[in-house]
């Protein structure tokens, strides 16, 4: 049970940064960005891409960033500059990057053990070198997620983090201050994908491999691990956003591991996803009429 424990808060930690690229989009942005389902796999293609070159496993994580925010990018600029709207922006993104993670890294790729990923390069090891490989995954991980939140708190609270709530919450405002809301909305979508490659390639480190098909349902996972987040603590003001997001994340993996501990079968892993997710939505009151507000 405890090595359950640990794996699925080593995978709650990981894919909080998917979540984290959600809470931006849909809670802040009011944006349904399915480009998300693309950039999840496009980190984790470059990464695995990179690795196999013997690139510093420390510089592919910013590889992936700067890859998932290039794609976000895109996404705003299809729904900025060209006026089409958001959904379908996202859809024509998420489109494009199934045949561009192709073209990077095939259909699957695996890295080899003798490898160095994050969890196993000569920084790491001099940090956690007396740690097991499981826990080294969940020190480095923690690190990792506890540094971004913050770097989000800090960014939320600055005036271009204000700006940024407030494209979501109240346009006009935005348009009063002399602020375009365009560029607002491109540094927003920008940011959020950026984040969700960033988990896509520590995913790629965790499993030393890629998928092309791995970004499947991952805005629904980042969905739902927003909205128990947001459900569970918003009596408690005094938790952030962000916090809520990494609890959320972490109680949705543990429901989806111990369905799977409980016997239902691997290959059914997508339908428990919806299933949950639609549970989580009729148990939260909340049914797709409203994008959550932080």
């Amino acid at each position: 049970m405890l090595d359950l424990l640990v794996s699925t808060l080593i995978q709650g930690l990981i894919y909080a940064l998917v979540s984290f690229g959600v809470y931006i989009t849909y809670s802040i942005l009011d944006f349904p960005d399915l480009g998300v389902d693309g950039s999840f796999p496009l980190g984790a293609a470059v990464t695995a891409v990179l690795l196999t070159w013997g690139c510093d496993p420390y510089l592919t994580l910013l590889a992936a960033v700067a890859a998932g925010a290039l794609a976000g990018l895109c996404t705003g600029l299809i729904h900025v500059k060209l006026h089409v709207r958001d959904l379908l922006a996202g859809i024509i993104t998420m489109t494009a990057l199934f045949s561009i993670n192709l073209q990077i890294a095939g259909s699957n790729l695996t890295v080899e053990r003798a490898v160095d990923t994050i969890y196993s390069a000569h920084p790491t090891m001099a940090l956690f070198g007396g740690l097991s490989l499981t826990y080294r995954k969940l020190a480095v991980s923690l690190v990792i997620v506890l540094l971004v939140k913050l770097l989000l708190d800090a960014f939320f609270s600055t005036k271009a983090g204000l700006l940024l709530r407030a494209v979501g919450d109240n346009p006009s405002l935005v348009t009063s201050l002399a602020k375009d809301r365009g560029s607002v909305k491109l540094a927003g979508l920008t940011l959020a994908n950026a984040l969700v490659a960033l988990g896509g390639s520590l995913v790629c480190h965790e499993t030393r491999s890629f998928s092309a098909t791995m970004g499947t349902g991952q805005l629904v996972f980042g969905l739902a691990a927003v909205i128990i987040g947001i459900t569970l603590f918003r009596r408690m003001s005094f938790v952030k956003g962000t916090t809520a997001v990494v609890a959320g994340s972490v109680l949705y993996k543990l429901c989806i591991a111990l369905a799977l501990d409980l016997g239902l079968p691997p290959n059914m892993m997508k339908l428990i996803t919806a299933a949950l997710f639609l549970l989580v939505l009729v148990a939260s009151g909340r049914k797709g009429e409203e994008i959550i507000h932080a």
